[in-house]
């Protein structure tokens, strides 16, 4: 039988029952399923090695619990700094011009709309952004100046009050 055939029949017979008893330890279905699957792809990498051992599925459960505890460490690591580090603000929504400018941002092709973002929102020289991007700085020279006239026509006082 085939590598691929060996390890398709494996993981069709193996993956529901591993994604249930994964499933019972976490409490988590699609917890499981993902950490099921993380290792099942990390099985296919050693199947040589792998394939004839007779614990398949102890290893696959095994990788599969420790890749789950992983994730829970550092989700609840997060939330430690989260709450650590979190004050209670109140946030004001968009205003009117801001969601103005996200519509019309939205209308520019993407290279436009980065070196625009890049060179008024944070600040880049046109020297940065060609770095950045790897782009030719008459290239990002010519995009922002497309950019801004495609911004301007957009956000013109006559366009806005429709």
């Amino acid at each position: 039988m085939r590598r691929e055939e060996e390890f398709d029949d494996f993981y069709a017979l193996a993956y529901p029952r591993l994604v249930r008893q994964l499933y019972a330890m976490t409490g988590d279905l699609s917890e499981a399923q993902d950490v099921v699957q993380e290792a099942f792809i990390k099985a296919w990498d050693r199947w040589e090695r792998f394939s004839g051992a007779a614990s398949q599925e102890a290893w696959i459960r095994t990788t599969a619990w420790r890749l789950a505890v992983s994730r829970f460490r550092r989700v609840r690591r997060g939330l430690q700094l989260l709450q650590r580090h979190h004050e209670d603000r109140h946030v004001e929504g968009p205003s009117p011009e801001h969601v103005a400018l996200m519509d019309a941002l939205k209308t520019l092709p993407a290279k436009q709309r980065s070196v625009i973002v890049l060179y008024h929102l944070c600040d880049l020289s046109v020297e940065q952004i060609s770095a950045e991007m790897g782009w030719p700085t008459g290239s990002v020279r010519t995009w922002l100046v497309r950019g801004r006239t495609s911004l301007a026509h957009y956000l013109s006082p006559c366009r806005t009050k429709r």
